[in-house]
């Protein structure tokens, strides 16, 4: 049984697990501290130094609240003088090198960044005397399913992170120092150019508009529903606007996945509203496919079975079908078609 720690977060009486962070304890108790580089699902590093708390008595001190675990009659204040000072450099540093085109952003209203400028407050007067880029650094659009603006990234690193930590690919990493530091591929090369597997994991974990799906719209609704690609039996939440899918991501719910997804999962969902897609059975006649109806196909393809029952016959099955289904096929071709001959595309 996990040990539960008594601390006071700004007055407020917090129970929170042994092991557990300053800052994660005040988010779950919904006491909203600061921060950019930290997400639940990495491991802390404390990057961008906005989650600064002070702890009172004893231990009094300033501190990063994403790396500094709760002890038990901890007092901790999060918006002492000192700290909202430095947090307000920190964050106009951050703005002043930040690409803050934001209405045309598609994280607009969901950033970050958004979050902690309108917590910490900003002065324009104070922007203006630092000084902004010379010029944007140039958009890789090398991937064929999203682009990485380098002008809207912060350098949390918590699509370096997730490329290492959850998928052990390492295909991304912080390339140059100074001002010239950014997230690229080995050598400065293009994502293309790198080993990404194209996954997304690191899309749905950037706190701002720096990793975006290409041609990405918000849906009206959403369904629950499983990956039909293969057997793992992921979980994927399907966006839908005007009665077409928009998009898809992990479903957190899900036991086989935990709400990851791999590039087919995750992008591979337009070949169900694509334009030649097949709608209707198409059946070769004189040379040519030509449109019939179901009943007159279903009829052809049992008429031909019957004609090749025994070893002429042979059926693989497929991963993208349920287990049920696989087993009435392989019930099918033994029982009904006379034949062992069937395997499964998962041997392929």
């Amino acid at each position: 049984m996990t040990e539960k720690i008594e601390l006071k977060i700004n007055g407020l009486s917090v129970t929170a697990d042994s092991g557990m962070t300053i800052l994660d304890a005040a988010l779950r108790k919904g006491i909203y501290i600061p921060h950019l580089c930290h997400h639940r699902q990495l491991e802390p590093i404390g990057a961008c130094r906005l989650c600064l708390v002070e702890i009172q008595g004893e231990w009094k001190k300033t501190v990063i609240s994403c790396k500094t675990l709760v002890k038990e009659g901890m007092v901790v204040l999060t918006e002492t003088p000192e700290i909202q000072k430095i947090r307000q450099i920190n964050v106009e540093l951050i703005v002043a090198d930040h690409d803050t085109d934001c209405l045309n952003c598609f994280q607009n209203t969901k950033c970050a960044l958004q979050r902690v400028a309108d917590h910490v407050g900003m002065d324009k007067k104070r922007l203006d005397r630092l000084k902004k880029p010379d010029k944007l650094l140039p958009i890789d659009d090398s991937n064929p399913f999203f682009t990485f603006n380098p002008n809207r990234c912060v350098l949390c690193g918590i699509c370096v992170r997730t490329c290492d930590e959850i998928q052990n690919i390492q295909a991304i990493d912080f390339v140059h120092r100074g001002l010239g530091t950014k997230v690229a591929g080995f050598g400065d090369r293009p994502r293309l150019e790198s080993n990404c597997e194209s996954c997304g994991e690191c899309i749905v974990r950037c706190p701002v508009g720096a990793l975006t799906e290409k041609d990405a719209v918000r849906p009206t609704h959403q369904v629950k529903t499983i990956c039909a690609f293969c057997g793992c039996g992921c979980g994927v939440v399907l966006g839908v606007r005007d009665n077409k899918l928009v998009s898809a991501r992990g479903d957190l719910g899900n036991k086989a996945s935990k709400g990851r997804l791999c590039v087919k999962g995750r992008f591979g969902y337009k070949f169900v509203n694509h334009p030649d897609r097949l709608t209707s059975p198409m059946v070769k006649k004189d040379g040519n496919f030509v449109e019939v109806g179901w009943d007159e196909a279903l009829d052809l393809v049992a008429d031909n079975f019957a004609k090749n029952k025994g070893d002429k016959f042979a059926g693989i099955s497929s991963a993208k079908a349920t287990n049920e289904d696989n087993y009435v096929f392989q019930k099918f071709t033994r029982a009904v078609m006379g034949t062992n001959n069937i395997d499964h595309c998962a041997r392929l």
